[in-house]
């Protein structure tokens, strides 16, 4: 049994940090884990994107079109671009916020406002939260990776086998556990 999960989002909102934690999880699990990021034009808010790949044997963190079991996408619109990757009947946990790219600030392109109904339409699998809005509520946006990760744990059934907050406190900077372990307790709790 090999699992593959794809994480995009923008540069900055911490899809790495999310992909390290899985990843750390599924080794702890007992699983062979292998994980790629690519970074794109990150830095300047451009797309990124994590491919792992967990399993017995695992020979590599690459996969291509309809292998993805889940899609965790950070912002609403990147989850299209990553659709074709998923195979049917798979999972979508994407969050409803909106990141508005260069070429649509300089009305070079349109934001596509109706993604997540093009998402629901393609795949009946489909969850969207509202990570962002609520990692702000509870004071610090930048949370917004831990509670997506706290609903695909919960979701995917993860829970039962290691303690995702001690991955959590581990990985994240030392000022920022308790915010970081709310932020996990609140997505799970979605």
């Amino acid at each position: 049994m090999t699992k593959s999960f794809l994480l995009i989002g923008v540069g900055g909102q911490g899809t790495i940090l999310i992909s390290r934690i899985l990843s750390a999880g599924f080794a702890e699990m007992g699983y062979d884990v292998k994980m790629a990021e690519i970074h794109g034009m990150s830095q300047r808010g451009g797309s990124v994107t994590t491919m792992i790949r967990y399993g017995d044997n695992v020979h590599s963190p690459n996969f291509g079109d309809a292998e993805a079991d889940v899609i965790i996408s950070f912002e609403k619109s990147e989850v299209l671009r990553a659709l074709p990757q998923l195979k049917k009947g798979g999972t979508v946990i994407t969050d409803s916020y909106e990141i508005y790219s260069v070429p649509v600030l300089t009305g070079a392109s349109e934001y596509p406002f109706d993604a997540l109904d093009q998402v629901r339409a393609e795949v009946p699998n489909t969850i969207v939260i509202e990570a962002f809005r609520e990692a702000e509520k509870l004071g610090n946006s930048r949370c917004q990776n831990i509670v997506l990760l706290g609903k695909l744990v919960r979701t995917m059934g993860l829970d039962e086998k290691i303690d995702w907050r001690s991955l959590v406190a581990a990985n994240v900077p030392p000022a920022t556990v308790d915010i970081n372990l709310k932020a996990y307790d609140l997505g799970y709790s979605m």
